[in-house]
């Protein structure tokens, strides 16, 4: 993890997470310079490097700023942005700002390693090795994931029936589509009450494999150590192109191509409904997001799960059979009390 590369200046928040394979490495880049957002760049070389011109970069033409190197190891980029905050009311919508007690990512950056466990929640989460956030809602990780956690703090809900939304958009080049998938499952041990997964997923044209992802569980919570009772509700809208104003970082990687070459697309996530009293009360939500490349992890169904289903499942049919065997001899013994008729 790189804090500023190359800049003494910590007035601006760019922070790089690399993560590095045998013959590959993956690029992370988020940074808070105008809208949150988070570049994503996988290459197919080991040894490939973040490039940063400072000078262009934080100047009104900022294209050509971030690069790659070598630029020709890249196989796959592409960028999601957290464009605005809303609170949807009855009588219209209003964007938030900072001043209204958000908190946006890049004043607090924690690395999740086995022997550098982050505390909980944090704001920004790479990942060393696999496995399962420790706090609700326990999204299930890859080493090639990293997880962003949301946070509203101190914002007043201004009615019964407000809703906060958060705005996203995804950043992808020529050839690959973004399609969102909801995933449900009877398996509720490690989020309980909540049995359905959404994934936002980079696909190419004409292929069924998967670049990239953005995944999520369908909940927010209303408390820094959440439990169930404190579970917000959360929906997705539909997926729709969108044309924004993108920050710095984004027009410096893609250059003047963004308009032309980019496919823009616009998400929004809705947090309230009947369960608003939760935020009402504690004046807090959190949102986790995991971002990466490839296929999403999928839950499987855990040991626990089974076990309940095999006994639900197999204690009536053990007692059918032994219900039938009982029957059977009580049959058998009934007829054998007579002597047959020569």
């Amino acid at each position: 993890m790189q804090y500023n590369p190359g800049w003494s200046n910590s007035s601006v928040n760019l922070l790089h997470v690399q993560a590095v394979g045998p013959r590959d490495s993956l690029h992370y880049v988020w940074s808070s310079i105008g809208a949150p957002a988070v570049l994503l760049v996988a290459t197919q070389s080991p040894s490939s490097a973040l490039r940063v011109n400072w000078s262009q970069l934080l100047s009104p033409s900022p294209a050509g700023a971030i690069w790659i190197d070598p630029p020709d190891s890249v196989v796959y980029s592409t960028a999601v942005v957290f464009t605005k905050v809303l609170l949807a009311r009855a009588d219209g919508v209003q964007t938030l700002t900072p001043g209204d007690g958000i908190q946006t990512f890049g004043h607090t950056l924690y690395c999740t390693a086995p022997q550098r466990p982050a505390p909980c929640p944090s704001q920004v989460t790479a990942y060393e090795t696999g496995g399962r956030a420790g706090c609700l809602p326990s999204l299930l990780h890859t080493a090639d994931s990293s997880q962003l956690e949301f946070i509203l703090a101190g914002v007043a809900p201004r009615g019964n029936s407000s809703r906060f939304v958060l705005e996203m958009a995804t950043v992808e080049e020529a050839g690959v589509e973004r399609r969102l998938r909801s995933q449900r499952s009877i398996d509720d041990e490690y989020t309980p009450t909540i049995f359905e997964v959404l994934s936002l997923l980079a696909e190419p044209h004409n292929s069924s494999s998967t670049l990239g992802f953005l995944q999520w569980k369908a909940t927010a919570y209303g408390s820094r150590s959440p439990r169930r009772e404190d579970g917000i509700q959360c929906r997705a809208q539909e997926l729709h192109e969108a044309n924004f104003t993108l920050p710095s970082l984004v027009q410096a990687y893609f250059g003047h191509g963004l308009g032309s070459s980019c496919t823009i697309s616009a998400l929004n996530v809705t947090f309230g409904g009947e369960e608003g009293e939760v935020y009402r009360e504690k004046r807090y939500l959190s949102w986790s997001v995991l971002l990466g490349f490839g296929e999403p992890p999928r839950d499987t169904f855990s040991p626990l799960v089974i076990s309940i289903a095999a006994v639900a499942l197999g204690t009536p049919l053990a007692m059918l059979l032994l219900g039938s065997c009982l029957l059977l001899l009580a049959r058998r013994r009934r007829y054998s009390e007579y002597e047959p008729i020569n």
